[in-house]
């Protein structure tokens, strides 16, 4: 039995036509019938690092009774000059959370994943506490099993206080060991019975990783990084895949 978790997150690989550029993660959301990929929005365009990939790869499994198959499925990320993904904004300005839409139709005939969907986002803010348990599941540096091409989980906890949007930008905080790669990944917390519309992914979606904090005053020589991170609340995944 593979765990429905690690089927609902995706390698991700950023391509300047046939160059590759970086590596990052990615989980699958569907809603009303429609099929999204969701990462960090700096891993389809970043300015400050020069960043513009011309499309995407993602690695499918296609045959359920043997993990160790699976194919590259290329997503371009412009049609006639213009992006296809999206993008959001809030008060504070950009969301560092992109999602590009993917037609079933146009995928393996038998590829193998699971997908959130909007009754695996939290019900209320109230519901998590700092310093409840929860689970970064991605690809840190690359790094997975290359047989059966699965990503990796690195626990964590909350860090600030959840909803309480943290120096009032979108996202709040967690404390847990992650690296570049990482970025895109789903943070998620288990939840103990199913809900309708959950499938068989018994997790909550809080957030979607960004990126690593860290105090630019820090003494490099004295100091250890801060070991917190960044991650969007998931709730931007409704607008972002509205019709």
């Amino acid at each position: 039995m593979i765990e429905s978790l690690l089927l609902a997150t995706a390698r991700v690989c950023t391509f300047d036509g046939q160059r590759v550029l970086t590596n990052a993660s990615g989980f699958f959301f569907e809603r009303e019938g429609r099929l999204f990929l969701v990462t960090s929005r700096h891993v389809m365009s970043d300015e400050p690092s020069r960043h513009f990939p011309d499309r995407l790869e993602i690695e499918l499994h296609v045959d359920p009774d043997n993990m160790a198959k699976s194919e590259s499925f290329s997503i371009p990320l412009y049609r006639d000059g213009k992006s296809l993904w999206r993008q959001g904004l809030d008060a504070a300005g950009e969301i560092d959370v992109a999602a590009i839409e993917i037609e079933p139709s146009v995928l393996p005939e038998q590829a193998v994943y699971r997908a959130f969907t909007p009754a695996h986002l939290i019900g209320g803010f109230d519901c998590v506490e700092v310093g409840s348990s929860i689970l970064v599941v991605g690809f840190p540096l690359g790094f997975h099993d290359t047989l059966h091409h699965m990503p990796v989980a690195r626990q964590g906890v909350i860090a600030s206080s959840f909803g309480l949007r943290f120096q009032g930008q979108g996202y709040f905080l967690t404390d847990a060991r992650t690296h570049r790669g990482t970025s895109g990944a789903p943070v998620v917390m288990r939840v103990s019975d199913l809900e309708p519309g959950q499938g068989d992914l018994p997790w909550t979606l809080l957030g979607v990783h960004s990126a690593r904090l860290d105090v630019g005053a820090r003494d490099l020589h004295q100091d250890e990084a801060l070991g917190l991170n960044c991650a969007w609340y998931a709730d931007i995944l409704l607008p972002l895949t509205e019709s």
